[in-house]
């Protein structure tokens, strides 16, 4: 089962050892506003290559056919 978008982003900030809290002040994002994005699931693709940025590494968004080719 793949990981929701929430959960990949709370491993993101424990493997650059960075709370959602800071995080969400680097995004200049309170941290209340940002919890709560969290708990609903609710960024966009553009936010997400935002939280990418902040966290200085690469989003990508794939579409994969037949387990190989991506769109």
């Amino acid at each position: 089962m793949e990981m929701s978008i929430s959960e990949k982003i709370r491993v993101l900030c424990a493997r650059l050892n960075i709370s959602s809290a800071e995080l969400a002040r680097r995004l200049g994002q309170s941290p209340q506003n940002f919890n709560a994005k969290l708990r609903r699931e609710s960024f966009s693709v553009s936010e997400l290559q935002e939280i990418a940025e902040a966290a200085g590494v690469r989003y990508e968004s794939n579409f994969v056919l037949d387990g190989t080719e991506k769109i």
